[in-house]
């Protein structure tokens, strides 16, 4: 029988601890705001970038990044129905107003999202994408990490209140320009002004939609603790930007503010242009242009870091098919001596959750897990089948430095012994 060494015991304590007290410290502490030029990614306008705040609805865009991964995959399809659970149904406003046991289907929960930010219609996309909302969460943190959104953790789908769920202003700048460049396709969702379902019409909490010239999409957010949020785009000749204003104090306050920030953003942006053209010709007689080949030295070291890199690392394939007939191909490293120990990242529904757990665990750099081999157990228990998703042929230091960095980062992890 393996031996299970759990390491999170005080410290999960202890992060737990530290969270609720940056809460309580942190209610009156709420304004923060970034300009982004998405062209350069230089910032052009930066205030309490980096302080802890409450994401709110902003969470949603976390949500919707995930299921438009899950469509490229093939995984999900827009016209699938999805089936209302109770625990959906019983969700706190504002929301569509959903009945257990009727279904909704992808792309209608998708406009439910970015226009009128269903709460009900979150916990639906996630317990069809992660099982249930709370595993769907760790999956966001680690998408979050992947991104390099370092000081976020999600603890649900839709950014209802919970003191263990926060951002930076910088990090959803990141998640905006994530969103643009890899789900670009699905962008036009975060413009569109109007949803229409079961009879009603819905209009979109972003009012500067139309308003502001070049303002196209993203998303708004409220609760009491994050004050009033909103991340938009905007493009002017072919030029766009990212903006995000957290804690505003009201939704009027924070419009006028966030319109204010697009025109400084273009402004700057013209300026910056016109201070590097210069720049560029008066350098242009000292320029001697000279072409050196530098021999590039052979390595197995991946230095782009990718989801792809991660996952096409070498060793031998086994398969694994969970009850869910999914078949799920895994990569084993060489083994190395003293390499029995292994991380386990969480248990899922599905072993298509458990897989990209696995995935996006190691899509994170700093763990250092581009040769771990992927494992996904399923477990019997009196209500289904469960996935353990496991990274293996790890050293002790090294799973022991994986789950302490996962703990701080607000995600479960466990130390798993050889056996």
């Amino acid at each position: 029988m393996k031996r299970i060494l759990i390491l999170f015991v005080g410290i999960v304590l202890a992060f737990g601890l530290g969270d609720s007290a940056w809460a309580q410290r942190n209610t009156q502490n709420k304004y923060a705001s970034i300009i982004i030029d998405v062209d350069s990614m230089e910032i052009l306008h930066a205030r309490q970038i980096d302080g802890l705040r409450y994401p709110a609805s902003l969470t949603k865009m976390m949500t919707l990044y995930l299921t438009f991964d899950a469509l490229e995959r093939g995984d999900i399809r827009l016209n699938e129905p999805l089936q209302v659970s109770a625990q959906a149904a019983r969700t706190p406003p504002g929301k569509l107003g959903l009945r257990t046991g009727r279904s909704i289907t992808v792309e209608q929960a998708i406009q439910a999202l970015t226009v009128k930010s269903a709460n009900d219609v979150a916990v639906v996309l996630a317990e069809r994408l992660g099982g249930s909302e709370r595993e769907f969460a760790v999956l966001m943190t680690a998408k979050a990490k992947a991104l390099g959104m370092q000081r976020t953790v999600f603890r649900n789908a839709n950014g209802l209140p919970d003191d263990g769920q926060f951002t930076t202003a910088r990090d959803m700048g990141k998640l905006a320009e994530a969103l643009l460049r890899t789900h670009r396709k699905y962008y036009p969702y975060f413009s569109q002004k109007t949803f229409r379902y079961n009879g009603r019409t819905y209009t979109n909490h972003n009012t500067l939609l139309g308003k502001v010239d070049g303002v196209d999409g993203f998303k708004t957010g409220y609760t009491n603790a994050s004050g009033y949020n909103l991340v938009l785009s905007a493009e002017r000749n072919g030029r766009r930007l990212i903006a995000v204003v957290l804690g505003g104090a009201s939704g009027k306050s924070r419009d006028t503010h966030m319109a204010d920030l697009i025109e400084r953003g273009f402004k700057v942006q013209k300026q910056v242009d016109k201070k590097r053209a210069e720049q560029f010709a008066l350098n242009a007689d000292e320029r001697r242009i000279k072409r050196v080949v530098t021999p590039v030295p052979k390595t197995d070291t991946i230095h782009a870091f990718t989801l792809r890199a991660a996952h096409n690392t070498t060793g031998t394939v086994r398969v694994v098919q969970g009850a869910d007939g999914m078949r799920i191909p895994t990569r084993a490293a060489d083994k190395a001596p003293n390499q029995g120990w292994a991380v386990q990242i969480g248990a899922f529904a599905s072993a298509a959750a458990a897989k990209n757990a696995n995935l996006l665990t190691k899509a994170d750099a700093r763990l250092g897990l581009t040769k771990a081999e992927d494992i996904i157990i399923p477990v019997q228990r009196s209500n289904g089948i469960i996935y353990r998703a496991r990274l293996g042929r790890l050293n002790h230091g090294h799973a022991a430095y994986v789950c302490k960095t996962l703990v701080s980062q607000g995600q479960s992890c466990l130390v798993i012994a050889p056996s």
